[in-house]
């Protein structure tokens, strides 16, 4: 039995915990920022196995495995917050889809930065939860399988044996930098699929942003040093599929009422504090995008959207103006 706690009381921290908790052989912690926060995730009781607290010193000392799924905007102040209760030998897994703006950090490396400043850097391994995983079908029991990223494969073996759960398979990978973008990228494009489901544009052009939005994600990931195979699996092509069609999909949800003519404050207030991720991470997937010479059309196209209102009829019809090319 290993002591997981899992930081961030958001729906998919929420059904991390329920699909943890089918197992019945771990000590479960779910650490929320205060008592009122609610539940995220309405007609799925949290069970008395799970200790819910808002003290991050309880949640995490003594831990054996930390997994952080708070917004990629709070992970840098959550770390510092939980630094001085961590100690040697604890796993760290993000679970958190982003890019940190500014900076254009992935989740692990924000984490692994903080961790260095703290001088706990190497002390605390650090992995990568990602794939096509809706919260509430996760913690509905619905079979799901998703990929646990680390360096270290043997690290990676154990973070696969105890966080696979009854309907939770997890499939191992070392390849951290195509997962975590993989993930955090794919919310871009669905902002993009969804936008073209509100303009009514039909199923042809939703498989176009699918096919040509992991064509710029690949190219990126490679860029960034991740491998392009990792891109056509879970993580990458998986989770993209889910999340450009899914109706519980927030970032394809957000897309189709912007299509439909609605400002993103209005449609941002009716998510009631839920988070698309995709909003923030689009500005700093094409900072990133800049540092290293990649091409982003579609990005690009969303940026432009989401920053400077620029209408999404014209968005589209850019796109498809753009010069012929091999594919």
């Amino acid at each position: 039995m290993s002591r997981i706690a899992i930081v961030g009381s958001g729906s998919w921290g929420t059904a991390l915990a329920l699909s943890l908790a089918r197992r019945g052989d771990h000590s479960i912690a779910l650490w929320s920022h205060s008592a009122a926060a609610g539940t995220y995730l309405p007609g799925f009781p949290i069970p008395p196995q799970v200790d819910q607290v808002t003290d991050l010193a309880v949640a995490v000392v003594g831990a054996d495995i930390v997994i952080s799924a708070v917004p990629s905007q709070h992970v840098r102040a959550i770390y510092h917050a939980m630094a001085p209760f961590l100690g040697p030998g604890q796993i760290i897994v993000s679970a958190t889809k982003g890019i940190e703006d500014q900076t254009f950090l992935r989740m692990t490396q924000v984490i692994e930065q903080v961790l260095a400043e703290r001088n706990l850097n190497g002390s605390q391994p650090c992995g990568a939860l990602s794939g096509p995983s809706f919260a509430q079908e996760v913690a509905s029991g619905a079979p799901t399988a998703i990929t646990i990223a680390c360096r270290d494969s043997r690290l990676g073996g154990r973070l696969q044996e105890e966080l696979t759960a009854p309907a939770l398979r997890l499939y191992t990978n070392d390849d951290v930098i195509g997962v975590e973008l993989g993930g955090a990228l794919k919310n871009v494009i669905a902002i993009a699929a969804g936008i073209a489901a509100g303009l009514g544009l039909g199923h042809n052009s939703a498989a176009a942003i699918i096919t040509r939005g992991i064509a710029e994600i690949t190219r990126l990931a490679v860029a960034c040093g991740g491998r392009r195979e990792t891109l056509a699996g879970l993580s990458g092509l998986g989770d993209l599929v889910l999340t450009c069609t899914g109706p519980l999909s927030r970032n394809r949800s957000v897309g189709v009422e912007l299509g439909r003519g609605y400002k993103l404050p209005v449609i941002l207030a009716q998510l009631q504090g839920k988070v698309a991720e995709g909003v923030r991470t689009t500005s700093a997937a094409l900072g990133l995008a800049a540092a290293h010479g990649v091409e982003m059309p579609i990005t690009e196209q969303m940026a432009a959207i989401l920053e400077h209102g620029k209408s999404p009829q014209d968005a589209i019809r850019e796109l498809m103006a753009r010069p012929g090319r091999d594919e």
